[in-house]
């Protein structure tokens, strides 16, 4: 923290404190309305911090992904009746894994976990005890990432608890403490440009560290007790009861459509339940609600729109994924003889098909913009009848979360690290019933780092990445991760973008066409392609998946 920034932070404390009695001690109680205070910050700026994604393509999800993971969070601390600053710690720590969802998800809920051992066995916590556990978040969650990069949510967490000692060391009102944190934690988020050069790049700064910083301020807000006037309809939420005397159920979908009245249907969809997340523009919208009558808001929903990534769960029992695995795949598990499983993230129906044909045993609905929670995969891993498991996660944002669930279980897990759809069916092709667990997972992996992915899309913002500048609307193409090509028509954009991939250098393309393209246009455009590249095999396949015209296999 500069100096000035320093001076200016200690005299906002001064005069805040003009007045009224510091606070110098946090109980369980005020814990748990910090948390929910950050959270609802959290949620009512998750469009802003969805819009920071480096590339222009329609998978902006880190808002979302760290929301819900705070509200799993908080579902699992409303049922339970400890009161001391590290039970309700600990039981927001695991809350905090079990809902995991992404990346950004996945570090929060390390942060959390960091903090449950930094303030473990304390009935309150003072300055300098925050701070230690602020130190104790950090390096937990640097330790969960395989190769920690600076300029993102690790190194906003870092400063975060070097300004939180350096404060704790001259002050022991909590309320300034939080100020000088939120203070460095601005300057933190935007000093990460200079850090990741892709971030410079894209002009935005990193999404994950606004979100922590966004948390943060919330939790800073209520503590000068600014709730009437900014936390926004705060309040003490509760577990919805069925009439049943169940708990009630978690729905969740995507709804597209045409000129969506966006604050209208999350006052609607308010009305019907709890731990309501609406959020998206006019063209498509994402809704997580826990309500006693699940068929509510999708009834509503579908007059509106297109419904796809349906799931819902009952709260009570946790017995029946609908959508997120699937049923096939369930009975499957039940009647598999082998002695390895693997379960595998699929983005559309149609791609959920292509892994059940090719034996996996359980599949999770997830991708881009729906990214399944850590629970989600581990009930996915406990419901197979094998005690060893393979997990292909199949997009990198979904990496982490899997690597999660080999904690949460007494079964053997290992994780294939698909990033792509292709790669992870690529894997499963090679996937061998006579070799062991090891053997398989380094065949798998080699064989996914053999396959190469087009994906093809619409631009949701204006970038300018790779040398490539992208207009809001245009068709883009990303290979490999990388954005390639953009253009104005789907085709055109297809044929460049395998042109750049080498595709005359492949042996198959495997086309899987999204929700969105008809089955003849996908005709019509192999049959182009069978012309351009006389000496491939092409095949065409429905892959269900929302946002992506194609999803393309090379090898």
């Amino acid at each position: 923290m500069t100096g000035q920034t320093t001076q200016d932070t200690a005299r906002s404390c001064r005069a805040f404190l003009e007045g009224r009695k510091p606070v110098t001690a946090c109980d369980g109680q005020l814990w748990r309305q910090l948390l929910e205070a950050g959270t609802n910050w959290l949620e009512r700026h998750t469009a802003a911090i969805n819009s920071l994604n480096v590339f222009p393509v329609p998978d902006g999800d880190t808002g979302t992904n760290m929301v819900l993971t705070m509200k799993s969070a908080l579902q699992e601390l409303y049922q339970s009746p400890q009161d001391s600053v590290g039970a309700v710690a600990h039981t927001v720590s695991h809350g905090a894994l079990m809902g995991a969802r992404g990346n950004s998800g996945v570090i929060l809920s390390q942060l959390l976990r960091g903090l449950a051992k930094g303030l473990d066995h304390k009935e309150t916590f003072g300055a300098k005890d925050f701070a230690g556990a602020w130190v104790e978040a950090s390096a937990t969650a640097y330790k969960a990432v395989m190769k920690p990069v600076e300029g993102t949510i690790l190194t906003v967490s870092k400063d975060v608890a070097s300004a939180a000692m350096s404060a704790a060391a001259e002050m022991e009102d909590l309320v300034c403490l939080f100020c000088r944190i939120v203070e460095e934690a601005k300057q933190s988020v935007a000093r990460t440009p200079s850090l990741l050069p892709v971030l410079h790049d894209a002009g935005v700064v990193d999404a994950g560290g606004q979100g922590l910083l966004t948390v943060l301020e919330g939790m800073m807000r209520f503590m000068r007790g600014e709730t009437a006037e900014t936390i926004a309809a705060l309040h003490t939420p509760h577990v919805i009861s069925a009439r049943t005397g169940e708990y009630g159920y978690e729905v969740q979908f995507v709804l597209e459509g045409n000129t969506l009245d966006l604050d209208s249907i999350r006052e609607t969809i308010d009305r019907m339940g709890e731990s309501t997340l609406v959020v998206g523009d006019s063209q498509i919208i994402r809704v997580h609600v826990h309500t006693p009558e699940p068929g509510a808001p999708l009834t509503y929903a579908v007059q509106l729109g297109s419904l796809s990534q349906v799931t819902v769960d009952n709260l009570s029992l946790q017995a029946e994924k609908f959508m997120s695995v699937g049923r096939t795949g369930i009975a499957k598990a039940l009647e598999h003889t082998a002695s390895i499983a693997v379960v595998a993230v699929s983005p559309g129906s149609g791609l959920s098909r292509v892994f059940e044909s090719l034996g996996a045993s359980a599949i999770v609905a997830g991708g881009q913009t729906m990214n399944p929670s850590t629970e989600e995969v581990l009930r996915a891993v406990q419901c197979l009848a094998v005690n060893e498991v393979i997990i292909l996660p199949n997009n990198g944002n979904i990496l982490m979360t899997a690597r999660q669930v080999g904690e949460l279980t007494q079964k053997t897990v290992r994780v294939v690290g698909s990033r792509t759809t292709p790669q992870g069916i690529g894997a499963l092709l090679a996937f061998n019933y006579q070799a062991d667990l090891e053997t398989n997972v380094g065949i798998m992996e080699q064989a996914a780092q053999n396959v190469r992915t087009v994906e093809v899309t619409t631009a949701v913002r204006s970038a300018q990445l790779n040398g490539l500048k992208v207009e809001e609307g245009q068709i883009i193409a990303l290979c490999d991760g990388a954005l390639s090509v953009s253009g104005q028509d789907v085709d055109a954009v297809v044929k460049a973008a395998l042109a750049q991939a080498g595709a005359e250098d492949s042996e198959i393309v495997t086309l899987y066409y999204g929700g969105n393209t008809t089955k003849g246009n996908a005709e019509s455009l192999v049959r182009e392609l069978s012309t351009l590249y006389p000496g491939l095999e092409f095949e065409l396949v429905e892959g269900g998946q929302p946002h992506y015209h194609y999803i393309i296999s090379l090898e």
